[in-house]
């Protein structure tokens, strides 16, 4: 969870002609599944992929990302760049300590990732709903290593060995201060 501060500031109302405090905000946000989800149903477009969003998108997000109650679009829009930028590194977080070799990844055009989607595996491979309150990026790499231990253990080709092979000897000659 991140929590960002909308700090205390002076507006202007064309209304009275005046200016008006308005109060600070905190709020609690949490990159989840169950944001982007809403966030989908609201927009009727993926939210992942390489496609960028409008500025409107992006403020609603974060307003989706929001636990408890919705903050009015007003505040939104006071958010300074610096928590724009917290919020980014936020969502961009890896949030878990789990790497992947991506040495086998598949090549080629990928799936659109949805919402339902990432349902679909997470009933597929078992994982409890409890998970889509997770940070996205923790609940994806969940989703990669039960994938990676369900799948049948693959054998190196020779290539593989041999240069794997390599790598262990020049380490060796390199340790022992030996030619071979």
């Amino acid at each position: 969870m991140l929590r960002i501060v909308i700090p205390l500031s002076e507006v202007y109302d064309e209304e009275k002609n005046e200016f008006a405090t308005v109060e600070g905000i905190a709020l609690d946000l949490e990159h989840s599944l169950v944001s982007l989800s809403k966030w989908e149903s609201k927009w009727e477009i993926p939210f992942l992929g390489d496609k960028p969003h409008t500025n409107e998108q992006a403020i609603d997000y974060v307003g989706m990302m929001v636990i408890g109650d919705p903050p009015s679009l007003e505040a939104l829009t006071r958010l300074t760049d610096k928590s724009i930028a917290q919020i980014n590194d936020y969502i961009n977080a890896k949030m878990t300590a789990t790497w992947f070799n991506e040495r086998h990844a598949p090549k080629g055009p990928r799936e659109v990732v949805t919402a339902e989607i990432i349902y679909y595996w997470m009933i597929t491979l078992g994982i409890p709903f409890e998970c889509q309150y997770w940070h996205l990026n923790k609940l994806m790499a969940l989703i990669k290593v039960c994938n990676y231990k369900n799948a049948p253990k693959k054998k190196m080709s020779r290539a593989e060995a041999a240069s794997q092979q390599d790598s262990i000897n020049k380490m060796r000659r390199q340790q022992f201060g030996t030619t071979g």
